[in-house]
């Protein structure tokens, strides 16, 4: 495989639901350079174990650095919630000490909690100080428990409700986003939340791929209730994240090239991604090799 041009973002998910993300961090941010990674091949990750979760997280952004990424955004939910403190605190310092992974579990919390980009614990007030959200997100990203670790550290006092949507991934990787079958769905997972007698002010759609139910989703959620999709907060978040760190900023090439790689069928994804892109898409396939130390 032909090695990126050093200095490209990476950007990793487990299928081609993260595109929502790199279409709003090229909206925002489009003079870098951008390698889409979609691991779609072994999607979903939402209901797989702790620990091959972490091996398939690591086996994508060892694959980006080699490619030559000095900043990878994991758009994973499942993956940031699951692997990224355990590669940043781990991994990065052990062997790719001038690398960075970034994840979209704590721009995500903030912007659930009503913060500011940086926003630091105990000195920024939220907009949304009490009351219930929600966090939508696969099996792992809710067992993770990673959400709930991050609002309370930054809004205590939010009452926060989380439901797993297994079913909705598949959904959007077979292509079903509406129609009869795709609402019955919908509705299984989002009339509970607003049947309670706390129902939630804020829901956060906490997998990349649940912006392509946006229809369904907005039809069925009250007018009143912030929907957050995740895209667009990230993106502005990276911008923050960017201007607060010079030395990855500089880093980072610029000429507005956007590169795409799938461990599944090139044809497929590039079918699935060019709507999400709005643009004609070149996708390349590739292969995960097993991440070894000694490599």
């Amino acid at each position: 495989m032909a090695t990126a041009e050093e200095g490209v973002i990476g950007v990793f998910d487990s299928g081609f639901g993260g595109l929502t993300v790199l279409r709003a961090l090229v909206a925002r941010l489009p003079r870098y350079d951008y390698f889409y990674l979609g691991d779609s091949a072994r999607a979903p990750y939402g209901g797989r174990s702790l620990q091959v979760v972490h091996s398939f997280t690591r086996e994508a952004v060892e694959f980006l650095f080699e490619a030559g990424c000095p900043l990878v955004v994991l758009a994973c939910n499942t993956a940031s919630a699951q692997a990224l403190r355990t590669l940043q605190q781990r991994h990065l310092p052990a062997h790719r000490p001038d690398r960075r992974i970034l994840g979209v579990v704590r721009p995500s919390a903030e912007a659930l909690a009503g913060l500011p980009p940086g926003a630091i614990p105990g000195l920024t007030q939220p907009s949304l100080a009490s009351g219930t959200v929600a966090v939508l997100g696969t099996a792992g990203t809710v067992a993770s428990g990673s959400y709930a670790l991050e609002l309370a550290k930054l809004a205590p006092c939010l009452r926060l409700v989380q439901q797993a949507c297994p079913l909705w991934v598949p959904l959007v990787e077979a292509g079903e986003t509406s129609g009869p079958g795709v609402d019955f769905f919908l509705h299984k997972y989002l009339d509970p939340l607003f049947a309670r007698p706390d129902p939630p002010a804020r829901v956060l759609l906490g997998c990349t791929h649940y912006p392509l139910l946006w229809p369904g989703i907005r039809a069925i959620v009250p007018p009143a209730v912030d929907v957050i999709a995740q895209g667009e907060l990230v993106a502005e978040r990276l911008a923050d994240w960017l201007g607060r760190h010079p030395e990855m900023e500089q880093r980072l090439s610029r000429n507005a090239s956007r590169r795409y790689a799938t461990t599944d069928d090139p044809s497929w994804f590039a079918a699935q991604g060019e709507p999400i892109m709005r643009t004609t898409i070149a996708v390349d396939k590739v292969r995960l090799p097993p991440w070894r130390a000694s490599e």
